[in-house]
């Protein structure tokens, strides 16, 4: 028989180690926390890089819980809580880093700031897939670099996982949206309600010259890092142009940027969770983001297969082969 002081939770006891299957003690609701019962649980490569040992950024130390992003609904409601109520369906950014305990198990107690109302016309496995990717593209595009109506935008790896949230956020505030890609990925870019750029095939000065008459773009994006933040500096335009990047954490040349006086941004999604600091615009960022979904202008691409608990590791493979076709989820509860 079953404890209902104990819930079912997958363990990583070590580096590369495979997934135990875990009886644990169940979460209490503390001050300004919900216990959350978890539907859904979204795969990052960010978790299966702490798995692999390779994320000493994420501070989430073995043994531990993994999985940063959920959809649920609100079981108990701790002290102090006034923004949710039992039975509330919600989704967040919720754990899986920093000590917090991970996703990938029945319950969680969540800090009320990160989550949000549940998108009234997603299932738990749609909205488990968009708070970390929606969150990164939304701090970049709207929090620092302010995108609007009118504007350039250029996205590089519009077909990604932050890429094609990127890609939607930017269109529903009324930019004209330009991604980068593969030759492969210009229709999925296009569907998306950008113009692709074939990256391999097309150089920055060609492109900048074809879509911007050689100004420049007025907001450049980077999800990929390395040589492509490089070649942002190069793509911003001159007096004004931003550059934002989630993946700026290289070595890089600021001259193209500086002789252009275009500013750059870096994004840090984690830093709320590590801290404690700043956790309440993660929720109004997803309760904002809710109303981009229920307005149709809104959706993650999902990967088709099905997996659970039992086949966690199925779905960390999954993102590791990069034979992922979209955002990976595991059904916790059915």
């Amino acid at each position: 028989m079953t404890n209902p002081a104990s819930m079912r939770a997958l363990i990583v006891r070590d580096v590369n180690a495979d997934f135990t299957d875990a009886q644990v003690e169940r979460p209490v609701a503390r001050e300004g926390e919900v216990l959350v019962r978890i539907h859904a649980s979204g795969v990052n490569p960010l978790d299966t890089k702490i798995r692999a040992g390779a994320a000493a950024h994420a501070r989430h130390p073995l043994p531990a819980v993994l999985g940063m992003d959920l959809a649920g609904v609100v079981e108990r409601v701790g002290p102090g809580v006034t923004r949710f109520r039992v039975g509330d369906e919600v989704y967040g950014l919720a754990g899986g880093i920093g000590g917090l305990q991970g996703t990938l198990a029945e319950y969680a107690a969540v800090d009320a700031d990160l989550l949000a109302l549940k998108p009234a016309n997603l299932s738990m496995r749609e909205a488990a897939a968009l708070p970390l990717i929606v969150i990164t593209a939304w701090e970049g595009l709207v929090d620092r670099a302010q995108v609007r109506a009118g504007q350039k935008v250029l996205v590089h790896g519009g077909a990604g996982g932050v890429g094609h949230v990127a890609v939607q956020i930017a269109a529903a505030f009324g930019a004209e949206v330009f991604a980068t890609g593969s030759a492969a990925q210009s229709d999925a870019i296009r569907g998306l309600g950008a113009t692709p750029i074939d990256h391999a095939a097309t150089t920055v000065d060609q492109y900048v010259e074809r879509y911007t008459d050689g100004a420049g773009f007025d907001i450049v994006y980077d999800t990929v890092g390395g040589a492509v933040l490089d070649a942002s500096f190069k793509a911003a335009r001159m007096y004004g142009g931003h550059v934002v990047s989630c993946l700026g954490w290289g070595t890089h040349a600021l001259a193209p940027l500086s002789f252009r006086a275009a500013t750059y941004s870096g994004v840090f999604t984690l830093i709320p969770m590590l801290t404690g600091r700043g956790r309440a615009n993660h929720g109004h960022i997803l309760a904002e983001a809710a109303k981009l979904v229920e307005a149709g202008k809104l959706l993650p691409r999902m990967d088709e297969r099905r997996f659970d608990l039992g086949s966690a590791g199925d779905a960390h493979r999954a993102v590791t082969s990069g034979s992922a076709r979209g955002k990976v989820v595991v059904d916790v509860h059915a």
